[in-house]
């Protein structure tokens, strides 16, 4: 497996122009999450050099601030603010996870090769290469993800953004097959990050940098690949010692398709709610019933919210949540936020919102149980839905309808509903980062295509430092 990652990232062309133009919008997406998380003195806290004054004048920028950091700490940086907000793509399987939080590393390391390919007269990355290397990362991680379940071992999905992360960085960096199934088996040798953050009683803070601190890692094992570091054949599969044996209950991973194109093309966008993706639709049925409950909250007696096993298992969350972390991991909550207010942004997280009694009230007296056909249909490759359905009983009798929404607004089945919103959700991050005349370089990112993909790395990452 190790060797087949390593192919892959290094040899394999990617044919699929749908790729290419679904890693263009998450590309803009990303840009877009991350400059929304600065806006947040929690994110910001965490960014800058690990020690004050420890910046790379000529390395990797970061964008929406002025910083230059090595690449390491760059990516860790980048890829933090992708996911401060849970707002950036999802992938959803057997495993689940954020594939964009690859592109912390990927994006800092192409920034310094640009950079430093200038400075020798050579031409550099492209944004083209940033698309390639995001394709393979999503179909690293993802397809990794379709059969093999960290999370029911402890593990954290985060595991393979640093596996992912350090195979297309290495690939990136010029690295040999060699060279890159080195970085990859010492991204295994580093074992699982537990899920104690993401779960109660523990629910905290560390969920929004996880990614970032994984990604940052798999950039430091592509470098010291690079420099000739050894890797190890059997980081996998050694008896007692290999990760599958000590971190995976014995089991073999298991791959049930050859790496292509595939989670690209069908990666799942947050365009609508910054929610835990396997409650995107129940948000969305809960939108629907606002007119008939907002008014009516101090009158239910009951909501039920039918669900996907996955979606019990991580976001079925009953007693005190401790802070946004906690919340925005919460079905119940996002649910309740709905109902009262016809909304859901990543303000209704903090404790100004949470502190409304009427929000407990409603979590007090939600159900949530398994649908078993949103469970099937969750796993089932032709569909991959993630279907809610809510419905609120009131003491008087009476009751809503019913409503059932199985594909949420960013699934490939409405894409084309969902790309308007995703541009809109685009340019409404810029305009609120950015001065006007700064704001319209920014948007001009991503007016043609060909324009775009053909821009040297370091000047599309110079368009977004902040430069007023």
């Amino acid at each position: 497996m190790l060797t087949s990652i390593a192919r892959y990232a290094r040899d394999v062309p990617i044919r699929s122009e749908l790729a290419y133009d679904t890693a263009r919008l998450c590309l803009m997406d990303s840009i877009a999450c991350a400059l929304r998380a600065l806006a947040y003195p929690a994110c910001q806290r965490v960014l800058g050099p690990v020690v004050p004054g420890a910046t790379l004048p000529g390395g990797a920028r970061v964008p929406g601030t002025s910083l230059e950091l090595d690449p390491v700490q760059a990516a860790f940086n980048i890829g933090t603010m992708i996911r401060w907000l849970d707002f950036n793509d999802t992938w959803l399987a057997a495993e689940w996870g954020h594939p964009s939080d690859n592109l912390g590393g990927i994006l800092a390391t192409a920034d310094y090769q640009s950079r430093q390919a200038l400075g020798r007269g050579e031409a550099g990355p492209t944004v083209r290469d940033v698309l390639t290397a995001m394709i393979k990362a999503h179909e690293i991680q993802g397809v990794t993800a379709l059969e093999n379940s960290f999370n029911r071992v402890g593990l954290d999905h985060v595991i393979l953004v640093r596996v992912a992360t350090s195979a297309v960085v290495t690939a990136l960096l010029g690295g040999s097959l060699e060279e890159i199934g080195n970085a990859v088996s010492n991204a295994w040798i580093d074992g699982g990050t537990l899920r104690t953050y993401r779960q109660a009683p523990n629910t905290g803070s560390r969920k929004s940098w996880a990614a970032g601190d994984a990604t940052a890692r798999g950039v430091r094992h592509a470098l010291l690949a690079r420099r000739g570091e050894m890797g190890y054949p059997t980081a996998l599969s050694a008896p007692r010692f290999g990760f599958c044996d000590a971190l995976f209950g014995g089991q073999p991973l298991s791959y049930r398709q050859e790496f292509g194109s595939y989670v690209m093309e069908n990666v799942l966008f947050k365009i609508s709610f910054p929610a835990e993706f396997h409650g995107q639709t129940a948000v969305e049925c809960a939108m629907a019933l606002y007119p008939a409950v907002g008014q009516r909250s101090a009158e239910v007696s009951r909501v039920v919210i039918e669900t996907q096993e996955s979606a019990l298992r991580i976001i079925d969350k009953t007693g005190a949540l401790a802070n946004p972390a906690d919340r925005d991991h919460c079905l119940q909550y996002m649910v309740a936020i709905a109902l009262l207010h016809g909304r859901l942004t990543a303000a209704d997280y903090e404790d100004d919102v949470a502190g409304d009694p009427r929000v407990d009230a409603l979590r007090a007296v939600t159900e949530v149980r398994e649908n078993e056909r949103f469970s099937r249909e969750y796993l089932a490759a032709d569909l991959r839905s993630i279907g809610n359905a809510v419905q609120v009983f009131f003491r008087d009798g009476t009751h809503t309808e019913r409503v059932e929404v199985n594909f949420p607004v960013g699934h490939r089945r409405r894409r084309a509903e969902g790309i308007p919103l995703l541009i809109d959700k685009w340019q409404s991050s810029v305009a609120a980062h950015y001065s006007p005349a700064q704001t319209r370089r920014v948007l001009a990112l991503f007016g043609e295509p060909a324009v775009t993909d053909a821009m040297p790395v370091r000047d599309f990452v110079a368009v977004l430092v902040r430069n007023d």
